[in-house]
């Protein structure tokens, strides 16, 4: 079982390049990161994400182009399921995924068209530091660079 949490569901244009993104909150974070800006998702709270809450949550938000699970929650195959199901029921919107770890399984690339991975770490900082080890990930292909602006060194 996945849980979220539905008050912190929003539409945001900033973690995904190029894409109007429903970000939803995943709690039973595997995380530890020192200086996390949420560190309750590490608890089992929330309620149960579904395909109905799925569906609910996209009629709700028109216009969006991207479906993001921030987090991976600790049951696996309840997310590649989610995901599968939004990609199958609408196959407009893309699915991406942070998970937080340094590295993913293989199949997280063939159900995720964005995969984020690496532990927020303070000292870094996050995708938009050049020296962050945060990487964004389209179909494999990193495109990390996407957040750092010109004018910064």
């Amino acid at each position: 079982m996945l849980k979220y949490i539905p008050s912190l569901t929003d539409t945001v244009i900033e973690e995904i390049p190029d894409r109007v993104t429903l970000a939803v909150e995943i709690s039973n974070c595997r995380g530890n990161c020192p200086g996390c800006h949420s560190p309750f998702l590490r608890n089992d709270i929330g309620e149960e994400l579904t395909t109905g809450i799925i569906d609910k949550l996209i009629a709700d938000n028109f216009g969006i182009t991207c479906f993001l699970f921030l987090g991976e929650g600790r049951d696996t195959e309840a997310l590649f399921r989610l995901a599968r199901h939004i990609k199958k029921s609408f196959p407009g919107i893309e699915t991406a995924v942070y998970s937080g770890r340094e590295s993913v399984e293989d199949e997280f690339y063939t159900v995720f068209d964005y995969v984020k991975t690496g532990p927020y770490i303070e000292a870094r900082g996050p995708l938009n530091n050049r020296s962050t080890n945060q990487r964004l990930y389209y179909h494999r292909e990193d495109i990390t660079s996407r957040f750092w602006r010109k004018d910064r060194g």
